[in-house]
């Protein structure tokens, strides 16, 4: 992942195998032509329709490159470094064409072009999940008949700086029952609708990374225009020139962190070899993922988790120098060897840290590890030869020791790695949307927010933040389709804390805070015991209804009725709401789902509510202190509320005026 050589391990091996030394000499590298179209531009490509169309590629500097497409054409000279960019003018939907691009004796020949509607399907998981994981997989793949719906998947990589190109190879598959399987399901059942209503063909290039934070997909100057990541983008910087140096800078941010927040709660700092870990218990030999440690699923706890280990070395070998191999990690580590930092990894799997000299010691040496991990089989698993310390005359020392270890206190949620694929900053930016280049795209689709569940203090900002940067990069007026977090965990039974559902009002808010951008509820067709629901047909159907309001400028509402300004009125507070089809209803009677809150969550209560005249909902205050109003909160709330479109009114919490 990312480029060149990160050296996570030692820096005096790393740095050999980076340069090659003690390696046989490389072969001198033979000269290339340039690649000449952009590997966009490949056979079975979808390009967008009445819009100019931008193509691309490389060249020999100032060459000049003539690109047709059909009867279109246009000419384009190559920059110093050799990409050059030419524009050919809109086409209707229609095709197949042959692209191709000249320059000397150079020639690309790309066939079976169709110019229709280009998605951009971009998030996490549930974004990745494909029509085989859908419900109802054996029939959908065999009706996936339709050649005009066609697919570029980019892989997964994480890059320090933006890459021109793709680090893995990439290709159009166009559907059919033997590829469809592998399409992303949400954006194959909304590419299915839009060929039903526009009867064009639909191109999807899917970019997703399951795991992935907000952050990690905006590019390094809107990261710093946030004003949210000012530190982590210096630590990143740093990382870029002196990655051991970063590595100690990082050290110094955690521990900080932990001063701030939960050395009181822990009495101390649990990497000090002084600490007492009498009341920690002993890990299975083992180890593995956590949760199965006490006979529950591999779901089970998730959050933070310290574990300590002790491991005797020699004189001798202590006085070499030594990376902590840890083994495959779930998902995020901070180490310490006898007291201290050496560095953290995220994703490994193989977390190696570099012990800097004089730590190590004769006798026993302590090892500490945090891992945060955010959803399953959290913890080091692997065999255990894969722990060790590892000296630099080629000989290990097993972590042969038992483990003790303790659960992080509920709610602490450490600062996460800046350069770590996923969790980081600008990484997957870097990666997997900056090699794209300047593409044409109708819309994009955007499913994610459940990494960013413990940030979601900076989610609406970021995806703000974000849906500018990409509109810098594909074009001012791009649509974004925003899937709000289905539900997922407990179904509350009275008014609860809920992150999952933080994050869903961020998305709420930053979509009603931008007119080319709609919020998808979907938390009502989730499963509260699978973070992945099957049911992506109703998520495609429900992007479709979005994109003709957004898209195609339609005249129904792109989702299910929204909240407009409570209003207190006599012995009422009055909700207005706003894109109602036909009338409000709601299923089973009253409205529920309500709740009245002051400033503390412990305030929080259901109260009654029902629908009045001229769409609005009236709640009666029960006389205690209100200063918000809450609906459909919570991981899996049961909300009944809806219109005649059937789809459901936006979860939302909103201030309400004062007395």
């Amino acid at each position: 992942m990312g480029i060149g050589c990160r050296m996570p391990a030692w820096s005096w091996l790393s740095a050999g195998l980076c340069l090659g030394i003690g390696l046989a000499p490389a072969a001198p590298a033979l000269a290339a032509d340039p690649p000449l179209l952009h590997a966009m531009f490949q056979d079975h490509a979808v390009l967008q329709r009445e819009r100019p169309i931008p193509v691309y590629g490389r060249a020999a500097p100032g060459a000049t490159v003539t690109v047709t497409l059909g009867a279109a054409s246009a000419t384009a000279r190559a920059a110093t470094d050799g990409q050059w960019h030419a524009t050919l003018p809109a086409l209707p939907a229609g095709g197949p064409y042959v692209l191709e691009a000249k320059s000397g004796t150079a020639d690309r020949i790309v066939g079976d072009v169709l110019v229709g509607d280009v998605l951009l399907c971009t998030g996490q998981s549930n974004l990745q999940l494909a029509v085989r994981a859908a419900a109802n997989a054996p029939f959908e793949i065999r009706a996936a008949t339709d050649g005009a719906i066609r697919q570029l998947t980019v892989a997964t990589q994480d890059s320090l700086v933006p890459l021109e190109s793709f680090a893995t190879p990439v290709a159009w598959t166009v559907g059919s029952p033997d590829t469809a399987g592998g399409f992303s399901a949400s954006c194959y059942f909304l590419a299915r609708e839009l060929r039903k209503s526009r009867k064009v063909p639909v191109g999807m290039v899917v970019s997703a990374w399951g795991g992935s934070r907000v952050r990690d997909w905006i590019s390094d100057a809107a990261a710093h225009r946030t004003g949210l990541f000012a530190d982590d983008l210096a630590m990143l910087d740093l990382y870029r020139k002196d990655p051991q140096v970063a590595q100690r800078r990082w050290d110094a941010t955690w521990e900080a962190w932990w001063h701030a927040h939960g050395a009181a709660a822990a009495k101390g700092d649990p990497w000090d070899p002084a600490y007492p870990v009498a009341g920690w218990a002993t890990a299975p030999a083992g180890l593995g993922a956590w949760a199965l440690w006490s006979g529950t699923t591999p779901d089970g706890f998730v959050g933070q988790m310290w574990l300590r280990t002790t491991v005797d070395l020699t004189a001798a070998q202590a006085a070499q120098p030594a990376i902590l191999d840890l083994g495959a990690v779930n998902e995020e580590d901070q180490s310490w060897v006898n007291g201290k930092g050496v560095g953290g990894t995220s994703w490994s799997k193989q977390a190696q840290h570099v012990v800097p000299p004089g730590v190590l010691h004769a006798g026993t040496n302590i090892i500490v590890t945090n891992i945060f991990c955010s959803w399953r089989n959290c913890g080091m698993s692997g065999p255990a030869a894969t722990r060790a310390i590892r000296l630099a005359d080629g000989s290990s020392v097993p972590l042969a020791n038992p483990w003790r270890y303790a659960p992080v206190p509920d709610g602490l949620i450490a600062p996460q790695l800046p350069w770590g694929p996923t969790h980081g900053v600008t990484q997957t930016y870097n990666g997997m949307i900056a090699p794209i280049g300047p593409y044409g795209f109708r819309a994009a689709v955007w499913y994610q927010g459940e990494s960013d569940i413990y940030f979601s203090g900076q989610y609406q900002r970021t995806l703000a933040a974000l849906m500018a940067d990409w509109r810098g990069r594909f074009g001012a007026g791009l649509p974004f389709l925003i899937v709000q977090l289905p539900d997922y965990g407990p179904r509350p039974t009275s008014p609860v804390a809920s992150v999952w559902s933080e994050v869903r009002e961020a998305q709420r808010r930053a979509a009603g805070a931008d007119a080319k951008a709609a919020a998808i509820v979907t938390v009502d067709i989730g499963d509260p015991a699978n973070l992945h629901p099957a049911n992506k047909q109703e998520v495609g159907r429900r992007l479709a209804i979005a994109a003709d309001r957004l898209v195609y400028g339609g005249g129904a509402p792109a989702a299910g009725p929204g909240p407009g300004q409570p209003r207190r009125e006599r012995d009422l507070i009055a909700v207005p709401f706003t894109e109602v089809t036909g009338e409000l209803v709601a299923y089973g009677g009253d409205p529920n789902a309500f709740e009245l809150c002051g400033l503390a969550q412990q305030s929080c209560r259901y109260v009654p509510a029902r629908i009045g005249a001229g769409n609005r909902v009236a709640i009666v205050p029960d006389g205690r202190e209100a200063t918000r109003l809450r609906y459909c909160w919570g991981d899996s709330p049961i909300c009944t509320l809806s219109d005649g479109s059937g789809l459901p009114v936006t979860p939302f919490e909103l201030d309400l005026p004062k007395q």
